[in-house]
């Protein structure tokens, strides 16, 4: 199976498919978006598909995804963070991705894993209003944080936030982002395509309103096509 988000190294250095064969060297996909756009549901999919096709897959999250940035997610998703400002979330977010960089991602990527990321930098430009306010602040935090590496490919799952945060409503409880107004969310997926357009060749931008399997499939599709799998290397 695959590395739970949170573990260690020699947790994620296991195989999680069959097989040890690995079709390419490793590649970093991040799945972005909004809240309720399917994230986790959509990495798990393409998980198992890789898998099929026998590849090595590392699934994982931010913030958190190492031992010690789960505990800075704690601190900022309970809003406990959130009375020192929108400066110290920055500052906290990047320390927990610079963690998790390190001892996580860039280790199973060295191993020719792929790694499977729930929110990465993208997610900071749009939540600590990095593409207007912050910018030089979150521009010198990022390059700090992630020490070199960006994703091979985004996906930015988008739907209409209203959509999404009903969704999300139904979950037991909301966190520190998902309780912001509508307008916030709105914005967040303004930042979201404006990014997409900016990076076309890392960033796809993917219709969250479908089914969840159309949604996979098409996901696949791109995969398939960007890395160069074989047809037929998964029958999904």
């Amino acid at each position: 199976m695959t590395a739970k988000a949170g573990a260690g190294l020699t947790q994620a250095a296991q195989p999680s498919t069959r097989s040890s064969r690995r079709i390419a060297r490793g590649q970093f996909i991040t799945f972005e978006g909004g809240e309720g756009v399917g994230k986790s549901t959509q990495i798990q999919l393409l998980a198992d598909r890789l898998q099929k096709a026998g590849i090595t897959v590392v699934q994982t999250r931010e913030p958190g995804g190492s031992p010690a940035a789960e505990v800075v997610r704690e601190v900022l998703l309970s809003g406990a963070a959130q009375q020192f400002g929108e400066d110290t979330e920055a500052i906290l977010f990047a320390a927990a991705r610079a963690d998790h960089v390190s001892t996580r991602i860039k280790p199973a990527l060295n191993v020719g894993y792929w790694v499977l990321c729930d929110r990465f930098i993208d997610s900071t430009r749009a939540y600590q209003g990095g593409d207007t306010k912050r910018k030089a602040l979150l521009d010198t935090l990022e390059r700090t944080a992630i020490d070199g590496l960006k994703p091979n490919l985004t996906f930015i799952l988008d739907l209409d936030p209203k959509t999404g945060l009903s969704r999300a409503a139904k979950r037991a409880d909301l966190d520190r982002f998902e309780q912001d107004d509508l307008a916030a969310h709105e914005e967040r997926r303004r930042v979201f395509l404006a990014i997409a357009r900016r990076e076309k060749r890392r960033c796809v931008v993917i219709d969250a309103d479908q089914e969840i399997n159309k949604i996979a499939d098409d996901i696949w599709q791109v995969v398939k096509d960007r890395f160069k799998l074989e047809e037929g290397t998964s029958d999904g």
